[in-house]
């Protein structure tokens, strides 16, 4: 097939997780295999308004793989939003002569090149970058396994204290919508409950566990408790609530935050998002556009950049039941 792309940009956009940079170096190097020429995007959409673009090659992008964060930086755009904005951009990209690009990011980064590309015909690629694990289209999005192997990491630590002082840890990770970061590291550390936006466990059923919990001879316990989870306004509601009701328990409330989305990327991350970025270079090569590269039983393949924003990831009801086999 003749190829019309002579140049490619890439960017990331939205939240940062590990692995961005890992995929900013394939998609570079992938584009100088193919004799195209790669110009990274700096700051997301709101560079490519600015027209904040500089040309990358394979040196360009030496030493960048194991580490955490995005050499291009990221932002959120609200001029991107609006029509006068994208318009902006795409004199921009015309100007210096872009012919396509990447987005590295989640379901806000994919629904702004969705409607660009609708707008101008431009050609788009998208490569999910996110810890939250929530995009449709994809078994695992980039830095969702290193967040894991962070998130347990630090609950392994927790419950020495925990167990040292006989104490109950509420430990708050991310997970708004969804809760595959709290059910996988709950299981993964052993977590006694896990809460989790996709399941009601009902503050009822909640003391009925830690009760039982406390009677089986534990003497101390831990609950991962995603920040999307509806049973409490809040995870301190929720230490609260156990305060009133189970004087028997010293009860102590961990909230990660961003230091989930930090650290240098896992083996896992680093290979997922080396393969991405070669498919979605690979894949604008040769015509094809509006896509999100995803992992399906370990094949790259592509989803429609509508299917990967409007569909919903789903958890893995194997591991409730799991969880509470292993917590008896």
């Amino acid at each position: 097939m003749l190829q019309t792309i002579k140049k490619i940009g890439v960017m990331t956009s939205g939240g940062d997780s590990p692995g961005m940079n890992a995929a900013v170096r394939s998609v570079v190097r992938t584009c100088a295999f193919h004799n195209v020429e790669c110009f990274g995007i700096y700051r997301g959409y709101e560079g490519m308004i600015d027209g904040d673009f500089v040309k990358m090659d394979a040196r360009s992008v030496k030493g960048i793989i194991n580490k955490g964060g995005t050499i291009l930086k990221s932002a959120r755009s609200q001029e991107f939003r609006t029509k006068k904005g994208r318009q902006k951009a795409f004199n921009q990209l015309t100007k210096a002569g872009i012919d396509a690009f990447v987005v590295i990011g989640g379901d806000g980064s994919f629904t702004g090149a969705m409607i660009f590309n609708q707008e101008f015909n431009f050609p788009v690629m998208g490569i999910p970058g996110t810890i939250d694990n929530d995009i449709f289209g994809t078994t695992h999005t980039l830095g969702y396994d290193t967040a894991l192997n962070t998130v347990v990491d630090v609950i392994d630590k927790i419950r020495d204290t925990a167990s040292s002082h006989n104490r109950l840890f509420f430990i708050e990770v991310m997970g708004r919508d969804v809760g595959h970061i709290a059910l996988n590291v709950g299981v993964g550390a052993g977590a006694e409950e896990i809460l989790i936006p996709e399941e009601d466990l009902g503050l009822d059923r909640l003391l009925e566990s830690l009760r039982r919990s406390k009677q089986s001879g534990k003497s101390s316990s831990i609950v991962v408790v995603a920040e999307g989870d509806k049973i409490g306004k809040n995870v301190f509601e929720l230490k609260d609530y156990v305060d009133q009701n189970l004087s028997e328990y010293e009860v102590r409330v961990s909230v990660l935050g961003h230091m989930q989305r930090g650290g240098s990327p896992s083996c896992f991350d680093r290979v997922l998002a080396s393969r991405m970025g070669v498919k979605a270079v690979e894949s604008l090569i040769v015509g094809k556009s509006n896509f999100m590269v995803g992992l399906k039983n370990d094949i790259m393949e592509l989803t429609p950049f509508d299917q990967a924003v409007k569909g919903k990831s789903k958890i893995n009801m194997e591991l409730l039941r799991v969880s509470d086999i292993m917590s008896i």
